[in-house]
């Protein structure tokens, strides 16, 4: 059965995002360079039976809510999300999600919080391959001893701590 997949693009302070969903929930989020040919390898990875079509309910949403937090207006989402993975993919990115907006964790606080004290190269991976960033604030993960890695770039990671109010 061939599945739809919702796809959409707006522009934004930090240029053109692009995002897909399904009837359960935002699934896809991509911005910056690169963007649409990354936006296009996520969709043949996590969707790969579904027919891209325009429009979706949590695309808008989704649009609305980034814009806003963007702009200093919006400190918590309220998105329902089709989160895709393993069970400790989901699990990582259930914990990040919880990081409160003007809060930093770091990669092994994560990795014990969710049982697996020693793992945080691990949840560094699960973090670089966040296919929801901003919704799922991966900005926020932080090293122990720097701000860590970002795949939008340090810069855009430290601006995003700043606008939250977060100096590293």
């Amino acid at each position: 059965m061939n599945r739809k997949i919702y796809v959409h693009s707006f522009n934004s302070p930090l240029g053109k995002f692009n995002l897909a969903s399904t009837d359960r929930g935002l699934s896809i989020v991509s911005f910056g360079t690169g963007s649409r040919a990354h936006f296009k390898h996520l969709l043949e990875k996590i969707h790969p039976d579904c027919t891209a079509v325009s429009g979706g309910t949590w695309n808008k949403k989704a649009a609305k809510q980034i814009n806003a937090y963007l702009n200093g207006k919006l400190k918590k989402f309220h998105l329902k999300l089709d989160l895709s993975g393993t069970p400790f993919q989901k699990k990582v990115l259930r914990k990040i999600a919880a990081i409160p907006y003007g809060r930093t964790k770091t990669y092994g606080s994560i990795a014990a919080a969710v049982g697996h004290p020693h793992a945080s190269r691990a949840v560094g991976s699960v973090n670089a391959r966040n296919p929801l960033p901003i919704v799922i604030p991966c900005h926020r993960v932080v090293g122990a001893s720097g701000p860590g890695g970002y795949r939008y770039g340090l810069k855009i990671k430290k601006n995003l701590l700043k606008l939250e109010g977060v100096t590293l």
